[in-house]
């Protein structure tokens, strides 16, 4: 290889270098809690928490951060970015499912005590419904979630705190209802009648998304532009 050669493949290679630019600081923090709520949300919704008159399951608390989340990263990064987030999210969705499968299929030790087996068997083990309903409903809702966020953007300010605040608050109170309707459907139809459920769990979800989903977005949207 000539010395034109040789400079012209260095030149392309230093110009490869440029155009790749390191994942922000921020992204890569808001990825990893999202990534961690992805798990702990199925977890949590074994318990039913009560909040005044309403009655969820505690599920909900990590599901609004992974739509906290998620609309804090297309407001910074871009609805593709966010888009892209919602998709890797099943990576460890999946994952914590696998484990738990084979964590559940291996005989417990004998020195543990038989109601600490039960009581993790009983917090663990669901039904193929109910495990195949909330990846489904984490996608719809998810992709749903950022689509409306990016879509309420319109050719306005939108990124004063106000419009931030409020297209957050209707974005996720339209996703999690529509989450709350899958989930309940595949989960439970023809188990029981479902019409009280489904309206309770969308009434409690809409409400805490107006309460907390506007200003923690507004906050992590905050944070994530002083870090970088």
């Amino acid at each position: 290889m000539d010395d034109t050669q040789t400079a012209s493949a260095q030149s392309a290679q230093s110009g490869e270098m440029a155009d790749s630019k390191p994942l922000p600081r921020a992204m890569f923090l808001l990825a990893l809690l999202y990534g961690g709520m992805t798990v702990i949300a199925g977890v949590l919704g074994f318990k039913q928490v009560a909040l005044g008159p309403l009655a969820v399951e505690a599920g909900i608390f990590a599901f609004l951060m992974l739509v906290v989340i998620s609309s804090t990263v297309a407001q910074l990064y871009g609805d593709k970015m966010a888009q892209r987030l919602v998709f890797w999210g099943f990576v460890p969705l999946g994952v914590s499912i696998l484990l738990i499968t084979i964590v559940l299929l291996l005989p417990p030790s004998a020195n543990m005590p038989p109601e600490n087996i039960a009581a993790f068997e009983q917090v663990l083990s669901q039904t193929p419904r109910i495990m195949a309903a909330g990846p489904v409903a984490y996608g719809v809702s998810l992709l749903l979630n950022v689509k409306i966020f990016s879509a309420l953007r319109g050719s306005g300010d939108s990124s004063s705190q106000f419009s931030i605040m409020l297209r957050g608050a209707i974005a996720s109170a339209l996703s999690q209802a529509i989450d709350t309707l899958i989930f309940v459907t595949l989960a439970f139809y023809g188990e029981f009648p479902i019409g009280s459920l489904l309206a309770g769990q969308m009434l409690a979800k809409v409400v805490l998304s107006f309460i907390f989903v506007p200003p923690l977005i507004a906050l992590f949207v905050k944070l994530a532009k002083r870090m970088g």
